[in-house]
């Protein structure tokens, strides 16, 4: 085993990674390669489309061609080793494996990622085992891309490195949307599948249904959710969360603001519809200029989403408004 395998895995779950595309799954799941715990097999659990595999696996090719699959990285940064561990695939293992990174901005989808750097050439691949891979690129990436020749199984892909943080995306301040600073939902347009409450529940939802999730709209509106912040405040970094909705992520979401000790109903936009991704952790910097003391986030056109952030500084009246609120209740 190698020095960097004690580097965090930047592609894990457990950091927010996901797969975002894979040409194909038909035997197993893409999103278990980048399962945080080990894999495991048991004998004789067959499903509808065979032995039940924890890792990805991709039907038998009767074609030229190769296997792939993007993971987005959790946690950005540089590179220093890949493990691919093919742990459980004996007779259905790919012979070869490579794997290249990109470093793109913002959130684009699969198809619109492009310049490709090889970080692992092709190589041999074993059954049943770990390869470990040394990594000489100093650059900063985001996302992976694993290729298997010609098809196959890999249990769990790890891409150990020194993450690299956006100094634009650094947080300084309080979340203002938390639930536990005191921030309260007073509406929504709809809580079919669960509660708008969980959007700002602490912590990172770990399940779709701990976070914010509609039935289908069969009409032309939007679903949202109004709250009311913590306390007065400027916002200076929007979160909108969709990990773990896939195929019922929203397709666009815009925050908007207003200052009810002014105007209740004179909404203005804080972060204007913005195209989402699936399965995403998606950070907006915000010009954080304007006092607001409620929130509302909408949807286009419905669907789920894990949590909702709001990060940035109090005024000096939502200081004493907290202040005030605390010395009340233990007086």
């Amino acid at each position: 085993m190698t020095e960097w395998t004690r580097l965090p895995d930047l592609a894990s779950r457990a950091v927010g990674g996901g797969v975002v595309w894979a040409n194909d799954e038909l035997f197993a799941e893409r999103e278990n390669l980048i399962k945080p715990a080990e894999p495991v097999y048991q004998t004789y659990t067959f499903g509808h489309k065979g032995q039940i595999y924890d890792g990805w696996e991709t039907r038998r090719r009767r074609s030229e061609g190769v296997d792939q699959a993007i993971v987005r990285l959790g946690l950005p940064g540089v590179v220093r080793g890949v493990v691919i561990d093919t742990a459980f695939f004996k007779g259905n293992y790919p012979p070869f494996a490579s794997v290249e990174a990109c470093s793109a901005e913002g959130y684009p989808s699969a198809d619109e990622l492009t310049s490709w750097e090889t970080i692992v050439p092709r190589s041999p691949l074993q059954g049943d085992r770990k390869h470990y891979f040394d990594v000489a690129s100093e650059r900063r990436f985001t996302h992976v891309r694993l290729t298997i020749y010609p098809d196959g199984g890999v249990a769990r892909l790890r891409v150990h490195g020194s993450p690299i943080a956006d100094p634009r995306l650094l947080v300084s301040g309080v979340d203002l949307a938390a639930l536990e600073n005191g921030a309260v939902v007073e509406d929504c347009s709809n809580k079919f599948y669960s509660s708008p409450s969980n959007l700002i529940a602490p912590g990172q939802a770990t399940v779709m249904g701990e976070g914010w999730e509609t039935a289908r709209r069969r009409d032309d509106g939007n679903d949202w959710v109004s709250l009311r912040l913590a306390a007065p405040g400027v916002v200076t970094l929007a979160e909108l969360d969709t990990s773990h909705f896939k195929g019922n992520a929203p397709g666009w979401a815009s925050v908007s603001g207003c200052d009810a000790r002014k105007d209740p109903d004179a909404w203005f936009d804080l972060l204007p519809r913005t195209r989402l991704q699936p399965d995403t952790r998606h950070r907006f910097p915000l010009s954080g200029d304007v006092e607001v003391t409620h929130a509302r986030l909408d949807i286009f056109p419905d669907g789920g989403m894990a949590r909702l952030r709001l990060f940035g500084s109090l005024t000096a009246e939502g200081e004493r408004e907290l202040h005030d609120r605390w010395a009340e209740r233990t007086s």
